[in-house]
């Protein structure tokens, strides 16, 4: 290989890697998020959030702002208490993660689809749609 054969592959592997890296930090953030939704974590939730962030709930048409969303917490808290959620990244691109999502309530289970854009470390959007009424898709 020449020269310029060699450090077009440099380049091309080195573009690979960092688009590989912000992939894996974009799954760790989406690993904070659902382990700081589960014990209802303003602060943390607070720190994922970009400051002008949009939370869109498909199934009940209602976009939040980072504010709203916190404001929610509350009545979130007593619904999830005893609960847990499993999530799995079905793929991630350009910033862009779509996670299945299993909210395993106490009295019931929905599995949900769940978008997220990431940018500069925090979540600036996610979109939720509900896939099924229970998880047995999951």
């Amino acid at each position: 290989m020449d020269r310029i054969g060699r450090s077009f592959l440099l380049a091309a592997l080195l573009l690979l890697s960092s688009v590989i890296g912000a992939s894996a930090d974009d799954g760790a953030i989406i690993d904070r998020w659902y382990s700081a939704l589960l014990v209802a974590d303003r602060s943390e939730l607070r720190e994922l959030l970009a400051d002008d962030a949009r939370m869109k709930l498909d199934d009940i048409g209602v976009v939040q702002t980072k504010q709203d969303f916190i404001a929610s917490i509350d009545e979130w808290q007593g619904a999830v208490a005893g609960a847990a959620i499993r999530h799995r990244i079905e793929k991630s691109a350009n910033g862009e993660t779509t996670v299945l999502a299993c909210y395993d309530f106490p009295g019931n289970d929905t599995l949900m689809r769940e978008t997220f854009i990431v940018a500069g470390g925090r979540i600036v959007a996610s979109t939720q749609t509900a896939v099924a009424q229970d998880c047995s898709d999951y």
